[in-house]
C-alpha cells in the first residue's frame, strides 16, 4: 500500500487549550486522548520548558515491545519499570515511561533549525505515571499521556505522520 492511500492519510492534533490529542484520519477523529503539555505554556525557545507549536512529524518511534510503565532515560530502556517504590528512589525524575515519539519540527525558523528547534530540544509525546496525568499542563515540555494511550497511539500510526500543535 502506498502512501497516498486513504487508510494512511493520518494527521495527529494536539490542542494545548483543551489539553487533548486528536488522531484524525480520512478529516475524521479516530481516537481522542487526555494529554498533559508544558506547564510554562507554549513556545519554541530553547531552554524554555515550552510546548511548541505548529507543524511537526513524528521523526522516530521509540519502544517498541517494551511494557507498559518502562523507563526511559536519553531515549534507552533503563531496565526498570516505574511503580511507587521507584517514584520514592527518584523523586526529581522527569518520568519518561512506555513508549516515545519523538517530533521534528517542519516550520523553519518557527519549529526547525536554530534555537527553535522541536528535535534538539528532545520534545516528545511519551507516558508518564498515570497518577500524574491531572488534566492539566505540568511537563516540561513535552505531550505527557496515560501509559496504555502511548502504546495505543504508538501502534496505530507510522513515522512521518504530522503532527499539529496550537493553543
Amino acid at each position: 500500500m502506498s502512501d497516498s492511500s486513504p487508510q494512511l492519510r493520518q494527521l495527529i492534533d494536539i490542542s494545548i487549550a483543551n489539553q487533548r490529542l486528536a488522531l484524525i484520519e480520512n478529516q475524521h477523529i479516530i481516537k481522542t486522548y487526555p494529554v498533559s503539555t508544558a506547564k510554562k505554556g507554549a513556545g519554541e525557545q530553547k531552554g524554555s520548558y515550552c510546548t511548541p507549536r505548529g507543524w511537526h512529524s513524528i521523526r522516530a518511534k521509540i519502544g517498541s515491545g517494551q511494557p507498559l510503565n518502562a523507563v526511559f532515560i536519553g531515549r534507552r530502556t533503563t531496565g526498570e519499570i516505574y511503580d511507587t517504590a521507584l517514584r520514592l528512589q527518584h523523586p526529581d525524575r522527569d518520568w519518561i515511561l512506555t513508549r516515545i515519539l519523538w517530533l521534528g519540527g517542519l516550520e523553519p525558523g518557527r519549529n526547525r533549525y536554530g534555537n527553535v528547534d522541536s528535535t534538539w530540544r528532545y520534545i516528545y509525546l511519551h507516558g508518564t505515571p498515570d497518577e500524574a496525568m491531572t488534566g492539566l499542563p505540568e511537563s516540561h515540555g513535552c505531550i505527557r499521556m496515560h501509559n496504555a494511550d502511548i502504546a495505543d497511539l504508538f501502534d496505530r500510526i507510522k513515522v512521518g505522520i504530522r503532527v499539529y500543535i496550537h493553543e
